[in-house]
């Protein structure tokens, strides 16, 4: 767990239960990063957006959270960070009846430290119809302080 980060409680929690997300989160240093959305398509596409780029991209929710969070884990290290160092994220979701799926993945990346979250149904995102997640995030990373 990043030492610049620290993961709270609320009195008398039972922090047995599992979650996918931390309910409180102090920061004592570091710089703050902000990753833009990430879907399991490629982060670097064509805009208007071409449907060829996206043809790649996995069908299922469960593969979808894994392509989206690799390609959080290349905005971390761009950044200098991990997965420990990020406080908050917003996850964007199609369809909630499968999250089960997306929070499986979840827990492989986020398994030391977890972030703050908000969870959303939507209709559709905006990179392309096949997109069933998105996520951005906000981290903090160690400023050598």
């Amino acid at each position: 767990m990043a030492k610049h980060i620290e993961h709270l409680h609320w009195k008398d929690a039972d922090t047995t239960k599992w979650m996918p997300y931390a309910p409180v989160i102090k920061v004592h240093q570091g710089k703050i990063v902000f990753i833009a959305g990430c879907t399991a398509a490629p982060m670097y596409h064509s805009h208007p957006h071409i449907p060829e780029e996206f043809e790649n991209m996995p069908t299922t929710l469960g593969e979808q959270t894994r392509a989206t969070l690799e390609g959080m884990r290349q905005s971390l290290e761009a950044a200098g960070g991990t997965f420990d160092d990020v406080v908050e994220c917003t996850r964007y979701v199609t369809d909630l009846s499968r999250q089960d799926d997306m929070n499986a993945v979840w827990g492989e990346y986020f398994s030391g430290s977890k972030p703050t979250t908000v969870t959303v149904q939507v209709v559709r995102l905006a990179t392309d119809p096949r997109c069933l997640i998105e996520v951005s995030a906000i981290a903090v990373v160690d400023d050598g302080t």
